[in-house]
């Protein structure tokens, strides 16, 4: 489809839901959404094809929305404004918010290139890696989240894993979640209770990688609208109480040449191509932690027997492992699930790590090690651990390939928001056995 096919398609859908506001969207550093509200008939008279400004230092904020020293955004440099063009071809109407529509916009900075800290724009740079190679990357995100009342506890005392019985005064609260996102262009395969008091999962079908990022931030947006609408809040954070489930975000990757799974005749294994993509997984584990675990919460989910992966290691259907590898064979969705990523993840970051570790794996024909069976808990063997705090992640990050293939810029800057929370984190929440009121209060309503 062209831009102006888009545009027109996208111009009678929001006549046609009778939109009075389009909302230009960016992703920033922690995967919150930012942009601009602009009536719709200015959107399309003009906003379209010229574009709003905002502050490029929407991409060096905490989670608070402080500014931690950064040596590209900062007063010196005089926090100039980026430029976000919009995406019409993802334009999506918000039917759980009558009346408006969002579009996504890419960021471009005060000299018309790139922005080098754009998550979206980083994400773009290993889609083309792969396409270079004539594969497309494919992807699906699980996200988990807790539902809690307006202070903050949790709506349930009690588990019931994936029951239909159990908690049906929240079902309304579901159900106009479910078609929230439904509404907003996102396949909803399923919901259902989750390993947690009040935690839920909600899962979205697969798509091409831009889209599942898109899809992804979209939906923890719509999610917690919607649970405002119904008098309660709904957090991201990945692990709310220590003693509790965390949550998690599951991202299963795939790669497609032409029209077909380049993984379907995987049988008792991977493939080779899923083999050498498996391999790049593995060989950037560690470094890929800081973009799964962001900030000084994340990494305490990753303790043995609680369904998050605590070493470097792959596996067939086994959920004790950090790469699970679904293989049928014949079958169109096998894949590889990387389950490290803590349910406040960027997205588009987590899924652009990804890109840029299989790639790379792909590129040199990485083998990955020998799988793992049974109980990866109580025998590691001699895998390595994955980082289990915030400073062993910075450290595996920095200097890292990784790091260098995603941006020498991007890397520095994030690494600069990285060190912020350590500090912050010994000063107010040291013990890492420990959830305290200040993590609480710093993370759960923003992740």
């Amino acid at each position: 489809m062209t831009d102006s096919e888009s545009l027109a398609e996208f111009r009678a859908a929001c006549a046609e839901a009778g939109v009075h506001t389009v909302e230009v969207a960016a992703p920033d550093t922690q995967g919150h959404l930012r942009g601009k509200r602009v009536p719709v008939e200015r959107f399309f008279t003009t906003t379209a094809s010229s574009g709003v400004h905002i502050a490029d230092a929407m991409f060096v904020f905490d989670m608070q929305n402080d500014l931690p020293d950064n040596p590209l955004i900062n007063m010196d440099s005089g926090y100039l404004d980026c430029h976000l063009v919009p995406d019409v071809a993802s334009g999506r109407i918000l039917t759980h918010r009558p009346g408006y529509a969002l579009v996504f916009a890419d960021a471009y900075d005060h000299t018309g290139a790139p922005h080098p800290l754009a998550p979206r724009g980083i994400l773009a740079a290993q889609i083309d890696r792969c396409r270079a190679r004539d594969l497309t990357p494919v992807v699906a995100t699980e996200l988990e989240f807790f539902l809690c009342t307006p202070d903050w506890e949790p709506v349930q005392n009690h588990i019931q894993y994936s029951s239909l019985t159990d908690a049906v005064e929240l079902e309304a609260t579901l159900a106009d979640m479910r078609a929230g996102l439904s509404g907003a262009g996102l396949e909803v395969e399923s919901s259902n209770a989750e390993y947690g008091p009040g935690q839920i999962e909600i899962n979205i079908e697969y798509a091409d990688a831009m889209r599942t990022a898109d899809n992804t931030v979209l939906m923890k947006s719509i999610v917690k609208q919607v649970a405002v609408q119904h008098g309660l809040r709904a957090t991201f954070m990945p692990k709310p109480w220590f003693e509790q489930s965390g949550s998690g975000m599951h991202v299963h990757t795939s790669l497609r040449s032409g029209d077909a799974n380049a993984f379907t005749d995987a049988a008792d294994g991977p493939n080779p191509l899923m083999r050498s993509w498996l391999g790049g997984l593995l060989e950037h584990a560690s470094a890929l932690s800081l973009l799964a675990t962001p900030t000084s919460n994340g990494p305490k989910r990753i303790r043995p027997f609680t369904f998050v992966p605590t070493h470097v290691h792959w596996g067939l259907d086994n959920r004790s492992v950090l790469c699970r590898c679904i293989v049928e064979d014949g079958s169109a969705a096998n894949r590889i699930e990387f389950r490290s990523a803590g349910a406040d993840a960027n997205p588009y970051l987590m899924i652009a790590g990804l890109l840029a570790a299989g790639t790379d794996g792909v590129e040199r024909g990485l083998e990955p090690p020998a799988m793992s069976e049974g109980d990866m808990y109580s025998n590691p063997g001699d895998c390595a651990p994955l980082p289990a705090d915030l400073t062993t992640a910075v450290a595996a990050f920095e200097g890292s390939e990784l790091a260098d293939r995603l941006g020498a810029t991007f890397a520095e800057c994030y690494l600069c928001i990285a060190r912020h929370e350590i500090a912050l984190a010994a000063e107010h929440s040291p013990d890492q056995d420990d959830v305290n009121d200040w993590e609480r209060a710093r993370f759960a309503e923003h992740s």
